[in-house]
């Protein structure tokens, strides 16, 4: 439903994205992180056709992002970072401002703008003035506009800014839920936790190039390492550390504990249980360390700025 190639943007003599390359598939959220100016929101606007890419190609809901314009903006629903709301209307009459935009047949404008407000908790402010409204409430009204015309594509820029932790859960529900349509959903964020509920496939975008692309386990397997497990005893190792060295790689130990790397923990795990509960050991406790899109997109940062230094020259 989104496809792009070597896709480039070029502003003068500033280079924006810089051949960026990615699929998402129906039902499929994708997630693009990077720090502000990376290129992020020059990607989205790209894709719905508002900015024409210097070179590469883009196609959305199977439509030509620079051919056919008008196709891929009726299959697209998209929430912009700055929402552009008309603050002396009416919600009421700024999503039936929307819905004639889009061309819906009367009994959908009457309907569907309410059934969105009331899913999100706002059937109540349809007769307030935008000026009104919090900006969280804000959040939620951009997002019932991008949601109007149902649209199989959606492209949202910082879904849930500026809400409180409940209403940013309401929505996070409401994509998910989205997903479940078969959907394509992709987000620029730069809420990490909300990234890794979320997003089937994430890419990290900085300086406008995709320095790393893929699903959270098969980026932290490249960037952080094998699985990471910690052990607990009754007792203490009393040397039976050395008994487990051709399984494993210790990482740490203690006098009651370890940890250590395990590549595939249904192979590994088991093995470690019989080897020390046959040498007389009882285990308390044995589970993966959690890691977090944190922990991963802060080491794939970190190791492309090393990459940019030694490239630099002296």
């Amino acid at each position: 439903m989104i496809e792009t190639c070597e896709l480039c943007k070029n502003f003068k003599d500033f280079r924006a994205v810089d051949r960026v390359t990615f699929t998402v598939a129906p039902g499929e959220i994708f997630a693009i992180l990077g720090p502000n100016g990376a290129g992020k929101t020059t990607t989205v606007r790209m894709l719905t056709s508002i900015l024409k890419p210097t070179t590469g190609w883009a196609r959305v809901a199977g439509y030509d992002v620079v051919a056919q314009p008008t196709a891929v903006r009726a299959s697209v629903g998209v929430l912009t970072e700055q929402h552009g709301l008309y603050e002396r209307m009416k919600g009421e009459e700024y999503l039936d401002f929307f819905a004639r935009i889009y061309d819906l047949p009367p009994a959908v404008r009457r309907q569907r703008p309410r059934q969105l407000m009331e899913h999100f908790g706002l059937g109540d402010a349809l007769n307030k003035r935008l000026g009104e409204y919090s900006k969280g409430m804000k959040q939620k009204l951009a997002l019932v506009r991008a949601m109007l015309h149902d649209p199989p594509v959606l492209l949202l820029d910082e879904p849930t800014s500026a809400m409180d932790p409940q209403s940013a859960k309401l929505v996070r529900e409401a994509i998910k839920e989205l997903r479940r349509e078969e959907r394509t959903i992709a987000i620029t964020t730069h809420n990490l936790v909300e990234a890794e509920d979320l997003a089937d496939h994430i890419a990290v975008i900085r300086q406008g190039r995709i320095i790393a692309h893929g699903t959270f386990a098969e980026l932290s397997g490249r960037f952080v390492g094998a699985p990471l497990m910690e052990l607990h005893l009754t007792q203490h190792l009393n040397g039976a550390v050395d008994t487990l060295r051709d399984l494993i790689t210790i990482v740490e130990t203690g006098d009651c504990w370890l940890r250590y790397r395990a590549p595939d923990p249904a192979l590994t795990n088991p093995q470690v249980i019989r080897r020390l509960t046959g040498a007389g050991l009882d285990i308390v406790t044995l589970s993966e360390v959690s890691r977090t899109l944190e922990d991963v997109y802060l080491q794939i940062v970190t190791e492309d700025e090393g990459t940019a230094s030694h490239d630099q020259p002296e």
